[in-house]
């Protein structure tokens, strides 16, 4: 049956962790020498409207790395440029490739071509969510602390979409999080008010980010100024200042709190060079952790 990844939601929690437990095999495996051909054969078509590194990079590694192949298009490379609609592309283009993976900003690129695709439809960050990201995250928490369903998870910063991610894994897998946001920069209040309804633990929003590190057994954060946003950037140094996460806020967590951040970070502004680099900080592990998931990801969407 095709299944598309657009968001977290509409996946159940047996299926969130099946993910990141297949994803753990494969790096294990991986480790071990095992040779993965699983997708020998297959091709998937990346359209990346956004710049990217690790995204890319990893999503291309992940897709060699099971025996296939990959075709790569930034946005100016396709009729997407010429305003071809989006229903026209995801015809054509199923007809191509065994999968496709989008980066965009709106939501509804990504929703369109999912509608119209007849083969797994990918969403590698939009404006709105970054799924694979907060598989790769949550993979990363297990594997450090063992499970999460009874951890303290702290966002500190914007409300982006990161954070909106991040409250969808909270009520479909189970775990208490905790956002410190400024007024004005909170994360989707549809998908909040959604994912309170479906939650089993606290989903908390908060101004006061010290409030938000007390037992956090997490600390999560991002760049303040996303792409697209770099107009704000002035603006936005002012009121996020209080929020950054430096050794000072660190305190207020428990020692064992481990530190996560997607990358690329901004030293010195959400994050300071020593927490970045300190043993609690796990994002390079994190940052490893996108390859084998997009792995167990591309496995099971284009396999089913």
């Amino acid at each position: 049956m095709l299944r598309h990844l657009e968001s977290l939601q509409g996946f159940t929690k047996e299926e969130l962790l099946g993910f990141i437990t297949r994803a753990i095999t494969l790096k294990q495996e991986r480790l071990s020498g095992v040779q993965h051909l699983q997708l020998s054969g297959k091709t998937v078509g990346m359209v990346f409207e956004k710049v990217s590194t690790r995204t890319r990079v990893s999503f291309e590694a992940a897709m060699y790395g099971l025996g296939g192949q990959v075709i790569f298009l930034s946005g100016r490379d396709t009729q997407l440029a010429r305003s071809e609609p989006l229903k026209d592309m995801a015809r054509v283009m199923s007809r191509y490739v065994d999968g496709l993976v989008i980066r965009t900003f709106g939501q509804e690129v990504v929703t369109e071509l999912a509608k119209y695709a007849t083969v797994p439809v990918i969403n590698a960050l939009t404006d709105l969510h970054h799924p694979c990201q907060i598989l790769s995250d949550v993979m990363t928490v297990i594997e450090k602390k063992g499970s999460i369903e009874n951890l303290k998870i702290a966002w500190i910063g914007d409300g982006n979409n990161m954070a909106n991610s991040w409250i969808q894994a909270a009520s479909i897998i189970g775990f208490e999080l905790v956002m410190a946001c400024p007024e004005g920069y909170d994360p989707d209040s549809q998908i909040l008010e959604s994912a309170r309804k479906q939650a089993t633990k606290p989903i908390t929003l908060v101004r006061n980010p010290e409030e938000a590190m007390a037992g956090a057994d997490v600390v999560n954060t991002d760049v303040w100024a996303s792409m697209g946003q770099e107009d704000e950037q002035e603006e936005r140094m002012k009121i996020f200042a209080p929020y950054q996460v430096n050794s000072d806020l660190m305190a207020k967590a428990p020692a064992d709190a481990i530190v996560l951040h997607c990358l690329p970070a901004h030293r010195e502004e959400e994050i300071t060079e020593d927490v970045l680099e300190s043993d609690q900080c796990v994002a390079f592990d994190q940052a490893e952790n996108k390859m084998h998931m997009h792995k167990a990801i591309l496995e099971k969407l284009i396999d089913l």
